[in-house]
């Protein structure tokens, strides 16, 4: 176990590059098993989510290759195999499984997926999607079973908008026969970016990126080579760091439209923000004013940048408010903050948040991006002071490099064994 340490007092400068997406990349890996040859996959980031998902492929006998962020996944071997033990319940994203093995296979027995647990996600939206293909779905307390003679296409509408439910319906249905039509679609880029590579292996699918996807059913996917998108989540981490620190930050390798609801706040506060082709250049203000946030579903405002706002209001002059209308209960790093002076308070899923000069303190993370929260305001603390954040290993679950980006940014941080779990926040 281990904590991060970051002392206070310095604005980001420099350049920053940004690794692939891993909202895209936890979905390209099970994607990656519906075919019968290999299917390499670059710019992974190397991040503990994706070293789970190896161990796991390794358990249904597929090998990967690794080369630098270049994963060789060959599922030649591939066999069905129930998938209950450890691995499954480190990851949330685990759940794409139940799609690619029921498109291959015809069946699924995969334990109860675990990730950040900021609020229960039912997947009743998976199972109404694998229903309306012709598959049986039996959940048990520690398990979910789904097993179908034939999957056939269907018309599915998802009465909620869900990312996990577009892309594991979509991954059922590339190898179904006929025409499934998903309506009410998420339509996020990495959305996209799994239709992308399903369509270089073979499958037929049209809509991607809006409300309704159609997905005409084939008998065979090959290999293919792909190059996953940058992270707009990690990217807008690290915009929100450079104008909180008051810094100038180069963000590169990034998609621009992929970031236009972060970047059009952060220019209501007055930061300045300049776009280029694949990169982003953010200088922090002197003074920013406070602002009303909502969290929404793409292309809204991301309920994944929800934390990391957070710590940037406590900087801005004024009153500003939050809401996120995605999740009930994604305000665990709010108490961590009011740890370290802000001065916030909770009505429901609305935050109400005034200008704090933030201290150095113990917190605990509570999950990835509450991390990212609170990582962003050690670094506002002022000069000399310290700051540990506890429960790393949420942290490590989608930031990688980030030790040496900040260091290479200005940041003055690193990593501490946790010596006695009594003693922290």
């Amino acid at each position: 176990m281990e904590k991060l340490m970051i002392e206070g007092g310095r604005a980001l400068r420099g350049t920053v590059q940004i690794s692939g997406a891993k909202n895209s990349a936890l979905a390209l890996i099970p994607a990656a098993i519906l075919a019968e040859d290999t299917v390499i996959l670059d710019n992974l980031p190397i991040i503990s989510d994706i070293a789970n998902y190896i161990d796991i492929l390794a358990e249904l006998g597929v090998s990967v290759n690794q080369r630098a962020d270049s994963f060789a996944i060959q599922p030649q071997a591939i066999r069905n195999t129930a998938l209950l033990g450890d691995n499954v319940g480190k990851l949330r994203a685990s759940y794409y499984l139940l799609g690619s093995l029921l498109g291959r296979f015809g069946e699924a027995k995969l334990g109860l997926p675990g990730g950040c647990n900021f609020e229960p996600r039912p997947i009743d939206q998976h199972i109404k999607g694998f229903e309306a293909l012709g598959a049986e779905v039996h959940m048990e307390p520690d398990y979910v079973h789904v097993k179908a003679r034939e999957l056939v296409g269907s018309k599915i509408y998802l009465d909620v908008v869900s990312v996990g439910a577009t892309i594991n319906i979509m991954l059922a249905a590339c190898r179904a026969k006929g025409t499934t039509i998903i309506e009410n679609a998420a339509r996020e880029p990495e959305i996209v970016d799994v239709a992308t590579l399903l369509n270089a292996m073979g499958a037929q699918i049209k809509g991607a990126g809006t409300e309704v996807i159609r997905i005409s059913g084939v008998q065979y996917l090959g290999g293919c080579r792909h190059s996953i998108i940058p992270d707009r989540i990690q990217a807008g981490t690290y915009m929100i760091a450079a104008a909180a620190t008051k810094g100038d930050v180069l963000i590169d390798n990034v998609i621009p439209k992929h970031m236009e609801a972060l970047t059009a706040k952060l220019l209501e506060m007055g930061v300045h923000v300049h776009e280029m082709d694949e990169s982003i250049r953010v200088v922090g203000q002197p003074v920013i004013h406070g602002i009303d946030v909502k969290a929404l579903v793409y292309p809204g405002f991301a309920t994944d940048l929800q934390s990391p706002m957070t710590t940037l209001l406590t900087q801005a002059r004024g009153v500003s408010m939050l809401i996120d209308n995605v999740y009930n209960n994604r305000f665990q790093h709010i108490p961590e903050l009011v740890k370290m002076g802000a001065n916030i308070r909770i009505e429901g899923r609305k935050a109400m948040i005034e200008e704090s000069q933030l201290r150095g303190a113990k917190v605990t993370a509570a999950d990835l991006r509450a991390g990212a929260a609170l990582f962003i305001a050690g670094l506002c603390t002022p000069v000399g002071d310290i700051t540990e954040v506890y429960n790393l290993e949420y942290i490590d679950r989608g930031y990688d490099h980030l030790i040496d980006n900040l260091t290479a940014l200005g940041a003055n941080v690193w990593r501490e064994p946790v010596e006695n779990l009594q003693k922290k926040a």
